[in-house]
């Protein structure tokens, strides 16, 4: 089965940095579109940043010119680094991969156990 490991949660204060890390394991053929969305406390989940297999990228306007999605294909890993943290950054951040594993042969959603991510002011 396909599990993505995420990494590099923490609390900072505002105007920090952070690095987030998801890892795929599994027997996977390919993983296509990567992503990382947040879910703030009483509100619902938005997408923070995606990234396609080839390298293309998308970003919520709230978080541009500010945090950078990169992957290594290699390494079937995911990172968002994120600077200029502000408090309203403050969020549970998941990652997110569209896997096509050995043993389906089906693009499907996979999805990490989330990492809190906590901005003071």
């Amino acid at each position: 089965q396909v599990q993505l490991v995420e990494s590099g949660g923490g609390l900072v204060q505002a105007g920090g940095s952070l690095r987030l890390s998801c890892a795929a394991s599994g027997i996977i053929f390919r993983i296509n579109d990567m992503g990382w969305y947040r879910q703030a406390p009483g509100k619902q989940c938005e997408s923070v940043a995606g990234i396609t297999s080839g390298g293309s990228t998308n970003y919520a306007d709230s978080v541009k010119g500010r945090f950078t999605i990169s992957r290594d294909n290699a390494k079937n890993t995911v990172y968002l680094q994120m600077n200029s943290l502000k408090p309203e950054d403050t969020a549970v951040y998941y990652c997110n991969a569209k896997v096509i594993p050995i043993i389906t042969w089906v693009d499907s959603d996979f999805w990490g156990q989330g990492t809190q991510v906590t901005v003071s002011s």
